[in-house]
């Protein structure tokens, strides 16, 4: 292998010692290695090493950098966030020292799409329900449904909503997206907007519901009491998405009530939920601890993007998965 010091000037891809999910950072150097092996990878192991190494790199990657690490880093061009999400990053100070931020968006797309998929095949065919006759050491038969001719609603056709849509074309299933630009259409049979219309509209015609879509001003508490009370009585709501984009109090009053089927949540407002959270105690909700974009892949995925984007850097090609470039028109 060639030889990885870092060069005189500073490594070209600094990797944060910060890790996600489990994952080791080591890891990700490793497969950034493998796909620069002309480059200089350096990964931080200490605070220490963070501070010297962050004055020359070209290319930072990790969950976050800190107004205090920007002022040092005097090379930087590039910060490739290895989360989806980046509103926690000094997006400003970034800006005004010019730099470019990429993030991990579509790298989960997979995962979440395949979970999203089992919770509506749980409800469909209630296995819920037979995993805990198991636990009872209940021989009882229950009534199930089926997914065929369902209508689903998926909330956000970017990445992740695309990847629900197009596993869902083998199970005959009617579907509607939403989107913020519908006149551009998609892959769905129906696509609308976020206006509110639109969105009672889609709801009421909804056996399940999937949220796919980022949190903002515009999907904060996009899911209330006024659409629990749109949704059918057997629609079932999957929120893959963050957990602000549904109004809690609202969705713990609807399946007490039974004013929906059932929710499946990967996150959850407040998150972690707490302990005592009635949400927990309610048989017509399945949780799951915001794990539905765990994937071996992780690494994969996010160093490839990292390494097109450090050739981008050197202008062979383009930036993928850019969320703040300072110098764009």
């Amino acid at each position: 292998m060639p030889d990885q010091s870092t060069t005189a000037e500073g490594p070209d891809v600094l990797v944060l010692r910060e890790g996600t999910e489990g994952l080791s950072m080591e890891s990700y150097a490793e497969e950034l290695r493998e796909r620069l092996p002309e480059r200089t990878v350096e990964l931080a192991r200490t605070p220490r090493a963070e501070r010297e190494l962050v004055r020359n790199a070209r290319v930072v990657t990790g969950i976050g950098i800190d107004e205090e690490g920007l002022s040092r880093a005097d090379r930087l061009e590039l910060f490739a966030c290895t989360f989806a999400g980046t509103d926690h990053l000094p997006t400003d100070a970034l800006a005004e020292r010019g730099v470019v931020v990429t993030n991990a968006g579509g790298i989960h797309a997979p995962g979440i799409a395949e979970q999203s998929i089992g919770n509506m095949l749980v409800f469909a065919r209630r296995l819920h329900e037979g995993w805990r006759r198991k636990a009872n050491g209940e021989w009882r038969h229950f009534q199930s449904h089926e997914f065929t001719d369902s209508t689903v609603t998926v909330v956000g056709l970017g990445s992740i909503g695309q990847a629900v849509v197009r596993r869902l074309a083998g199970f005959d299933v009617e579907t509607i997206g939403v989107r913020y630009t519908p006149e551009k259409g998609g892959p769905t049979d129906e696509v609308v907007g976020f206006d509110e219309d639109a969105i009672h509209d889609a709801f009421a015609r909804s056996d399940y519901v999937v949220l796919a879509c980022p949190l903002n001003d515009l999907t904060r508490g996009l899911v209330g009491e006024a659409e629990f009370a749109t949704l059918p009585p057997h629609a079932v709501l999957v929120n893959a998405a963050r957990g602000g984009i549904v109004d809690t109090d609202a969705l713990v009053a609807a399946l007490q009530s039974n004013k929906i089927r059932g929710a499946a949540l990967d996150v959850t407002e407040p998150e972690p939920l707490p302990n005592d959270h009635p949400l927990w105690d309610l048989e017509n909700c399945l949780i799951t601890p915001h794990t539905g974009g765990h994937t071996p892949k992780h690494w994969d995925r996010l160093a490839d993007i990292v390494a097109d984007n450090v050739a981008a850097l050197d202008g062979d090609g383009e930036l993928r998965n850019v969320v703040l470039d300072p110098g764009a028109d």
